[in-house]
């Protein structure tokens, strides 16, 4: 079954007493971005989840820029928005899939399986006629019993004991310029996990009329077709949260995988990890 659903069935299902609607819009450059997207609209009866806040922990030295929460706190999270182990969660941004690929990974990782990204995103929901509103929504408390799926998640060692293996897929999520170590406008090491190969994170769009549209199930199967020849496969960016869009995309190409969830950000804080760049002398 499909990881996403589009806006019809959300516009039909809106009121469907064990739905659970996420607003996980972002941005990485404006940290008040999403709450003031929420309290501009959104749709009916969602909540907001907080990137930066709910869904990352505070930086330390290791880790990474955006460090998974401790289990009790995400579990607090959850419970205080509604969610239960019974509830149908649909999380939706404007259709890049970032924020909402991360509350879909995190949940999936603690054993929920009833999580759905909306394609497309708020935008799309508009244009059929879904409601928007400027309400805050305030769900009862739920009540989330855990259950970890530990081989989703792996951390530096896991990576570290598994370099240059012919067998293993070690996949970076960004831009080309920024794996190759052209180009680093965020971390103080520029480059890549040695031995990684690159599949950014946005080429699993198609550009439409100026807008990104996922590609279907057999244009994803085709764009990640080598790494169907590999026993295992790992997903890394630069902090852990594009990262989730190319593991969702993964999971619908049907490629099992894991995620390293502190990615480039937590690899570089280790000073005798090496990094390796394809810089032309």
């Amino acid at each position: 079954m499909s990881n996403l659903v589009s806006v019809e069935w959300l516009k039909n299902n809106i009121n469907n007493e064990k739905l659970i609607i996420v607003d996980c819009r972002f941005s990485l450059m404006d940290k008040d971005y999403g709450k003031k997207s929420y309290e501009q609209g959104h749709i009916k009866g969602s909540v907001r989840l907080d990137i930066e806040t709910q869904l990352s922990n505070e930086v330390k030295k290791h880790g990474g820029r955006h460090p998974l929460p401790s289990i009790e706190s995400l579990k607090e999270t959850f419970e205080n928005i509604g969610i239960s182990n019974n509830s149908i969660i649909v999380c939706y941004d404007e259709g890049d899939l970032a924020g909402p690929s991360r509350l879909w990974w995190t949940l999936k990782y603690l054993g929920h399986d009833n999580v759905y990204v909306l394609r497309d995103g708020i935008e799309a929901f508009k244009k059929i006629g879904g409601e928007i509103n400027t309400v805050a929504t305030k769900n009862d408390k739920g009540l989330f019993n855990i259950k970890i799926n530990e081989e989703m998640k792996v951390d530096m060692n896991y990576i570290r004991e598994r370099l240059y293996n012919k067998d293993i897929a070690i996949v970076d999520s960004r831009e080309n310029i920024r794996y190759i170590g052209e180009f680093e406008p965020v971390d103080k090491k520029a480059g890549h996990v040695p031995s990684a190969l690159n599949y950014f994170w946005m080429d699993i769009f198609n550009k439409v009329d100026e807008k990104i549209e996922l590609k279907s199930v057999k244009e994803l199967k085709e764009h990640f077709k080598e790494l169907y020849n590999y026993k295992e496969v790992i997903v890394y960016c630069g902090s852990g949260i594009t990262a989730s869009v190319n593991s969702l995309a993964l999971d619908e190409a049907d490629i099992n995988h894991k995620v390293y969830a502190g990615s480039f950000s937590d690899w570089i804080s280790y000073d005798d990890n090496e990094v390796e760049t394809n810089l032309k002398n």
